[in-house]
Formats: structure tokens, C-alpha cells, sequence
């Protein structure tokens, strides 16, 4: 199913999205060296339940996942990349952390990521890792806009990747969001320009760039969801949910001081 959405759903959704971000870059300031995993969930329920949202996450329960994922985000550590289910594990300084949280709120869901390094330790891998995916995400976002295709968005994410030297996997990807958290279309991370859905305004997309240092194969964690790196390498993870404008691309889950920036800039 692909929703395009009213103006007055768009305008649900920015709240929807203001939110998601908010609680991401909350949970970011106290994920600290000695930070538990289960308090990061712990967190996040009590944040989405003080806004009067759902959890998209807690009770879904997808193909690719054994029974109800059952936590309100996902906390994916090092060599975890996606979907990474909170467990008893406390944060050592250097860890790198990719936090991912969908919640609904007015019956509009929004979608993100975000991946970063606990204390104060600066990995220069790592740092390369979450760097190449901001920049992917960056170029998928300049690349959608009306008339645009899904193919030109995953052309631009994949070929950042590959110009940062990382190898891209298409197993997962980003995907169409409205009243509920996965729709159509799929935008995978990597593609051929010109081919696939035609973007109209008032569709939501969440774009999710991710990468692996030094392969493209996934293995699933014993507990059923958490997906890592097949060699143990590290990972990283950046995600955005856009709204197709009738001139280009609105961005949702930016923090309010980004918010800010992109609102003028869409004025010059």
C-alpha cells in the first residue's frame, strides 16, 4: 500500500516527527559509558507514553522477526546494525550506538536513526562509518522531490556508500510510512536513476542508509531480531522520515535547532 497524505495529515506528521526526534537526541544525552540498554527502552516507553503516542515497535511482529519485538526502540551496539533488541548490556566508553525509534501519534507514524559514539573516546572507524551514512542520507534526501523516482533516491544513497569504500546491501532498506510504520514503496540502498515509484507530494518516505565496514552479510542474533555484521565489524545507521513537498523534501525528525535552520533555508 503507498498513502498520500492531506495537508492536514503532513501537518500530523511534522508533530508526529518532532517528536521522534526529540526522544532520540534525549535518549543520546544520557546514553553514557555505564548506561544500560534497558534503561535506553525504558526511557523511550516513558517519553512516548507522556507524549500520548504508540510505540510502532513493541508489538510488531514482521516475517523477518521471532515472535513480538517487545521494546519500544532499538538499541544496536558495534557490530549490531539493525533492529537491535534491548538486552543487559552496559555501554563502555568507545561503543558505538545506533538508537531507532517509529512511533504513531494522530494516527501519523514517523521513522529514525541515529548512531553515535558513548563517551569520550573518538574511534576513527567509527566515526568514518557514521559519517559516510549522514552523507548518504543527505544526497538520498536531495535526490527526492516531485516527479523524482525511488531509483534516483537509492542511486544517490548507494553510490555515497561505495565512494566511501563501504560495501552496500539491499536486504533491507528504507520504505514508504503514513498510518502505519512499513508501506510501500521500498527504497532499497542502491539502484539504477530514473526507475521505480514517481514521488507526488504528500507521500512520507523513511530513508535509511546503514553500512558495514568491511562486508554486506548479515547474520540474526540468537534473540531472533538483532541483525550484525557477519565478520564482527562495525556498523552505523542514519534514518529520516521526508515528506515529498510540491518543491522538494521536507525532512520531520530533525531537532528543533536543524528545524529551525531548514525552515529558513526553505525561504531563501
Amino acid at each position: 500500500m503507498i498513502e498520500i497524505l492531506n495537508p492536514t495529515e503532513v501537518a500530523r506528521a511534522r508533530e508526529t516527527g518532532a517528536l521522534v526526534a526529540g526522544i532520540l537526541h534525549t535518549l543520546k544525552d544520557r546514553s553514557v559509558a555505564g548506561t544500560n540498554l534497558l534503561d535506553i527502552d525504558r526511557w523511550a516507553k516513558t517519553m512516548i507514553i507522556e507524549a500520548g503516542a504508540q510505540s510502532s515497535y513493541v508489538d510488531y511482529e514482521p516475517s523477518f522477526g521471532r515472535g513480538p519485538f517487545g521494546h519500544y526502540i532499538c538499541t544496536s551496539v558495534n557490530d549490531a546494525v539493525l533492529h537491535g533488541r534491548p538486552h543487559d548490556y552496559t555501554l563502555a566508553d568507545g561503543d558505538l550506538l545506533s538508537l531507532d525509534l517509529a512511533v504513531s501519534k494522530g494516527g501519523i507514524v514517523a521513522d529514525s536513526a541515529i548512531s553515535f559514539i558513548v563517551g569520550d573516546s573518538r574511534p576513527e572507524e567509527s566515526i568514518a562509518l557514521i559519517e559516510a551514512t549522514e552523507r548518504a542520507l543527505a544526497a538520498g534526501i536531495a535526490a527526492a522531490g516531485p516527479g523524482a523516482r525511488v531509483g534516483d533516491i537509492s542511486h544517490a544513497i548507494g553510490s555515497a556508500l561505495s565512494e566511501a569504500g563501504y560495501p552496500v546491501s539491499t536486504e533491507f532498506g528504507g520504505h514508504g510510512v503514513g498510518s502505519t510504520m512499513h508501506q510501500d514503496p521500498h527504497v532499497p540502498n542502491a539502484g539504477r536513476p530514473g526507475r521505480g515509484y514517481r514521488l507526488r507530494p504528500g507521500l512520507l518516505l523513511a530513508l535509511e542508509p546503514w553500512v558495514m565496514a568491511d562486508t554486506a552479510e548479515l547474520v540474526t542474533d540468537a534473540d531472533g531480531w538483532t541483525l550484525r555484521s557477519a565478520t564482527g565489524c562495525r556498523t552505523a545507521h542514519s534514518e529520516h522520515t521526508i515528506a515529498i513537498t510540491d518543491d522538494g523534501a521536507e525532512i520531520l525528525t530533525l531537532p528543533d535547532r536543524q528545524r529551525s535552520h531548514q525552515a529558513v533555508s526553505r525561504l531563501r
